[in-house]
């Protein structure tokens, strides 16, 4: 077997299943010609052949190291200015055949009909060290034939947001697509960033995007939609092989399961370390239960069930924070009706379909328990008596504002003796640095919080956890750090002035979360004020 370690970039061999398996358009890629690419309709085809755009100037300003071992390529090769041509869409490697999706998919509710990549474009499949195979995908790269009436372009700003969250999220263990690396293009991008008629130019970039698949449940709608059975089975079985490889091909309703099963799994990450996607529309959730494609996305700062950062949803608050579990299941059920014509039974779908709810509420209380140190030995549902202390707790968090990351890192820090404590507000005085305002509590507010301490220190008891175990348990589940988006913004507006190494502080601080991290004191403080209302803070728009 080949060394899949240390290779340069010609080193790599691309086996692209999914253009192999799957039909393409039957159209050609018109840049192949030197025509323009025009927006249309495609039908029977999972994919159109789809060349990136040349840039004026890609320039490498930061990569994962992670992801390049992850890749098996050398250290060294990041450092080359092919790398930079080869991931700002200038130069392809022999093997590569660059494609975009045709997918459809419900947006905010509705059917939205044919979306596809508009702006993304894969590059190929390779096979890796460790990871099994992975699909480089550049974002940003241009015009497809899904484009609509965009450009196929990224903007600077909405770059560095997917490439930092893409690497926060899978150090903090949710299941993610990554990112192998952010190019400046070059070029300037015209962009409206907040709806408002105000476009502007702004800097071009591209992230390059790495995951096993990224097949969304979109892929099946369109097909569905349009009675082509033959390719939805095509897909299907492609889905099974790349996703679900215990399973038979041709076993629809246990591949429909084990998605309901990763989703469900998915979102309980996402509520525990306080996410918010933004927009989960069916063409942005994939298949693989992994989280893919940062847009207008936030870490709930105050602990807010009825938050979204997405400017908008901002009426509708369809994808906030605490609807995410639903809107999981909503999406399932529009995956469900599209692979029926290969099940032919709605009940078992159904069946399927009904066990995310026990799923992802079972998971999301040993999540919460594990959050304060309570959480039972693997295997075992939570106690009530626990079950009912975390209940308490979310509801007294929405009482009043309290940072989340903040109080549950903190909470791990009380010790026992401490929650003996006669004084109400000398027994809360630990937790007053997570609270926004905490001259503003009212005394039954104060009262509230010192009888929920109290009532944990007796579960402490009842279950005989040390003060040491405890935390240690509990820091390990909550982190220190995330990617809260006033810090994200930060590192935007220094870059978009030159400076490019909050970027890099970001991804190094990013990488260790969950540990507590000397002279780091900064990243791990509550919104401040200025960025209640700031764009890029408090209000995000798909705009990119």
């Amino acid at each position: 077997m080949a060394d899949l370690t240390n290779r340069s970039l010609a080193d790599l061999e691309f086996d692209n299943r999914f253009t192999n398996e799957l039909p393409a358009d039957p159209e050609a890629d018109p840049q192949a010609t030197g025509a323009a690419v025009r927006p249309r309709q495609v039908h029977g085809a999972a994919y159109s052949w789809t060349h990136p755009t040349p840039v004026a100037a890609p320039r490498l300003i930061a990569h994962s190291p992670e992801v390049v071992e992850m890749l098996g390529l050398s250290p060294d090769v990041v450092e080359t200015q092919q790398f930079a041509e080869v991931f700002g869409g200038n130069e392809l490697l022999p093997g590569m055949q660059p494609f975009a999706m045709c997918y459809g998919g419900h947006q905010f509710g509705n059917w939205a009909g044919q979306l596809g990549d508009g702006r993304a474009i894969a590059l190929g499949e390779i096979e890796t060290p460790h990871h099994g195979h992975q699909t480089l995908q550049l974002k940003g790269a241009g015009p497809t034939p899904y484009s609509r009436r965009a450009d196929g372009r990224a903007v600077l700003r909405s770059s560095i947001r997917e490439f930092l969250c893409s690497e926060a999220m899978h150090h903090l263990g949710v299941p993610t697509t990554r990112a192998l690396s952010l190019v400046l293009t070059g070029d300037q991008v015209v962009r409206d960033m907040l709806y408002d008629g105000h476009p502007a130019p702004e800097p071009g970039a591209i992230v390059c995007r790495v995951a096993s698949s990224f097949v969304r449940f979109g892929n099946f709608e369109i097909f569905s939609a349009r009675g082509d059975e033959s390719n939805l089975r095509l897909l299907a079985d492609h889905a099974m092989r790349v996703t679900t490889p215990s399973l038979e091909v041709g076993d629809y309703l246990g591949w429909f399961q084990a998605v309901v099963d990763r989703t469900a799994d998915l979102m309980v990450h996402w509520m525990r370390v306080g996410f918010v996607h933004g927009v989960m529309n069916t063409d942005n959730l994939a298949i693989s239960g992994e989280t893919i494609d940062y847009g207008p996305y936030g870490w709930i700062d105050n602990f807010d069930p009825g938050w979204t950062p997405n400017t908008t949803d901002a009426a509708g608050k369809r994808y906030r924070y605490g609807h995410q579990p639903q809107m999981a299941m909503w999406n399932l059920a529009q995956l469900a009706n599209a692979i029926y014509p290969l099940v032919g039974d709605a009940e078992p779908l159904q069946a399927a379909l009904d066990s995310y709810r026990d799923r992802y509420l079972s998971g999301w209380d040993q999540a919460v328990a594990a959050k304060i140190g309570l959480a039972p030995p693997a295997g075992q549902p939570v106690p009530e008596a626990v079950a009912a202390l975390t209940g308490s707790l979310l509801d007294l968090l929405t009482k009043v504002e309290t940072d989340m990351t903040i109080f549950f890192r903190t909470l791990g820090e009380i010790e026992r003796a401490h929650l003996a404590t006669s004084d109400d507000r000398q027994l809360v005085a630990p937790l007053e640095h997570a609270y926004y305002s905490p001259t503003e509590r009212s005394v039954e507010m104060i009262a509230e919080t010192s009888a929920w301490l109290r009532s944990y220190g007796e579960r402490i008891d009842a279950l005989g956890v040390s003060d040491a175990d405890r935390r240690s348990a509990m820091h390990a589940v909550n982190p220190k750090y995330v990617l809260r988006n006033y810090l994200a913004q930060q590192a935007i507006d220094k870059a978009e002035m030159g400076e490019y190494s909050m970027i890099l502080e970001l991804l190094d601080v990013m990488r260790s979360p969950y540990a507590d991290q000397p002279g780091r004191e900064e990243y791990a403080s509550k919104r401040p004020d200025w960025a209640r209302e700031k764009v890029g803070c408090s209000m995000l728009s798909c705009s990119s």
